[in-house]
């Protein structure tokens, strides 16, 4: 067997997480999962998703975790370096699933047509 060749990033009662986990499993692709609440946020890796992504994509404002942050922590998130501090501090607020592809593609959220795209030929 083929180590996994790429990573996703969330948490596993997550709904979306749950279906892009499916996904994986029927499409037979082989992944590791990071779990954000049994092994953290990685903090090498954070910076280099909101390179790609934006902080503004990577951060789920509608998620619960969002909702329920004091006001005043809400306002402080700013910029890039206060998204990153709240999402090492409160892993929950990191839209899921992020997933790091083969190609070096980084993903946010699950899109069944982009991943078949981003997968290739089977």
């Amino acid at each position: 067997m083929n180590p996994p060749t790429m990573t996703v990033y969330g948490i596993p009662n997550c709904d979306t997480v749950k279906k892009a986990r499916a996904w994986l499993s029927t499409q037979g692709v082989d992944y590791q999962f990071h779990d954000f609440k049994k092994q953290g946020v990685p903090a090498e890796r954070l910076p280099q998703w909101i390179a790609a992504l934006g902080w503004e994509k990577l951060l789920n404002r509608q998620g619960t975790t969002w909702r329920k942050l004091d006001a005043a922590v809400q306002a402080g998130v700013q910029d890039a370096a206060s998204a990153m501090a709240l999402m090492r501090e409160q892993p929950s607020v990191i839209k899921r699933p992020v997933v790091e592809w083969p190609t070096g593609a980084i993903t946010v959220g699950f899109d069944s047509a982009r991943w078949s795209e981003l997968r290739g030929p089977a």
